[in-house]
Order: structure tokens, then sequence, then C-alpha cells
């Protein structure tokens, strides 16, 4: 899934809302057709597949609050704002897709140990409904999952749900044809494998905004090597970049100013402002200090 922060225009906050909702309810829906179906036809890619499907209706349900919350400002209480709500929302999608990875495949391997009777026809038709239901998801949350690791958790549940629509329609149309009941267990292996390759590709970047880890694609070391070569710099020290959100860096630091130019200290704070606002960060805070009261000993990033 491609992380494209430009060039894609951003829907209003109220239509991302109707088209999240919208794909609640199909899901909701869908999610009852194939617990029923797979029920009565005794396949367990199916019931698979809508246990997926409904964990794909609460991970939007997750996503379309955590869009609400993260739109509050700032108050005494959380001075930060609650932007991170999203990216909490997302740590959950992705802990439970991890979950119902490891739970398929289970399910499978017990599958495989006492093989079970399929209703082929039935497997196959609810399997094609859901495939419909799920491009249609899709479709409603893409342009949002570019721009939002909250959405694209969302996105990729249902993403993984389409790809196991497909595999279901694939085993129901082989025990169909030559009564192959073994690939129904082995599907569900193919959706856990899938489901948990991206879960695991995507929660790092979660983890690490939560972790307060700098942005990916900005070096600690450049940003600091670019604030001292800064004319009027005479060191800067403990440095910290993080991300308040997916797409807010930010850093703080301490500016140890050249002997003879605090006069000059709005300025060089500007200049430096200027540098770092090219290099992708806009938010920041520096801590000027007279060279010859600066710390001793610090650590150029972090504390101590």
């Amino acid at each position: 899934m491609p992380h494209d922060h430009h060039a894609h225009p951003h829907l209003s906050a109220e239509a991302g809302d109707r088209r999240i909702g919208l794909a609640i309810l199909v899901n909701l829906g869908l999610t009852v057709a194939q617990i029923v179906g797979g029920a009565l036809s005794g396949s367990l890619a199916l019931v698979a597949d809508a246990v997926h499907n409904l964990s794909d209706a609460v991970s939007l349900i997750i996503a379309f609050g955590a869009r609400r919350i993260a739109r509050r400002p700032a108050d005494a209480g959380m001075t930060f704002g609650y932007a991170r709500a999203e990216t909490v929302a997302a740590l959950v999608n992705y802990t439970t897709l991890i979950l119902i990875g490891a739970w398929l495949i289970y399910e499978a391997i017990l599958r495989f140990l006492e093989p079970q009777p399929i209703l082929g026809w039935v497997v196959v038709i609810l399997a094609a409904v859901a495939l419909a239901v799920d491009v249609a998801t899709a479709a409603l949350t893409y342009r949002m999952a570019k721009t939002s690791m909250n959405i694209r958790a969302a996105f990729l549940h249902n993403l993984a749900d389409a790809l196991g629509s497909v595999g279901v329609i694939v085993a129901g149309t082989l025990v169909i044809l030559y009564d192959w009941w073994v690939v129904d267990p082995i599907v569900t292996l193919m959706i856990a494998g899938y489901i948990l390759w991206h879960a695991f590709a995507e929660v790092g970047g979660v983890i690490r905004v939560l972790m307060l880890g700098a942005p990916p694609g900005v070096s600690s070391e450049a940003v600091l090597q670019a604030m001292r070569q800064e004319d009027g710099v005479a060191d800067v020290h403990h440095l910290h970049l993080w991300q308040m959100d997916e797409a807010h860096p930010a850093v703080e630091a301490h500016v140890v100013l050249a002997e003879g130019r605090w006069s000059d200290a709005d300025a060089i704070k500007a200049a430096l402002r200027a540098r770092l606002k090219a290099l992708g960060i806009a938010h920041s805070t520096l801590e000027l200090e007279c060279h010859r009261h600066a710390c001793n000993g610090a650590r150029a990033i972090g504390h101590g």
C-alpha cells in the first residue's frame, strides 16, 4: 500500500465519514449472510471469510470513531490534541488482524485432521456476493487510505477479505468439480498467511509513531548536521525528533549560539526553522543558549 501524502485530493471530513458509514453497513449485512451460509454448507473457508469480514466491519467502526475523536481540538488535558487517536485505532486493527490470522491457522490445521463435507454451490455464491461487497468497500476507502494509517489499517482488513473471497470461490469450485475438500483448509491457510504478512508489514510504522520514533526517511543525524551548519550556531544538543502523528514530524533541541551572536538570536532561530521546514519539519521547539552558559556534557541526541 503506497504511503503517498501528496497529489491526492482530500475528501472533506463529512464525506469521508459518510463513505465509512456506508462501508460499515454493507459489511455487517454481508457478515450475517456468510456466517449462515458457512454453517449450512460446512465450509470452514467461508466461515473464516465471514469472521474476517466481521473484523472488517469492526475495524471500520474503530476507524470511524478515531477519525471523529482526532478532529477534537487540543485542550488542557490533551495539550497535543487528539490526532493520535487514529494511530491507536490503527494499532488495535493490526493487532486484531494478527489474532485473526493465528486463529485461522489453528482452525485450518484442525480441518486437515478432521475433514468435513462442504456444499460447494452455497460457498461459491456467497463468496461471490462477499467479493462484490469487498470491492465496493475498498472503493469507498481507497483514497483515504493513502493519507491515513488509521484508514489504511481498515482498508487492509478489507483487501485481505477480498482476496479471501477469491480463494473461497476457488475452493468451492474445486469441491464441486473434483470433490477436493482439502482445498478448503489450504485456502484458509493462504488467507491467514496473507493477513499476517500485511499486518506485520504495517504495524511497525504504527508502533514507531506511538514510541516517539523519528519519522521514516528523516535522519536525526542529518537534522543535527543541518542545524549545526547554520551561521551563528556553535552547537546543537538534546535533539528530539518524533512524529506527532503520521503526517506531522516535530523536533525540539537546545541551540548554543556562537560567541558574540546573542543579538542575532531571533534571526538565527528563524533561519533554523526555515532549514527544518525544508526538511519537512514544520513544528519545532528551540531553546537558545548563550555559549558561556551552555549545558555541559550534554548528549547530541536525546537526554543525558
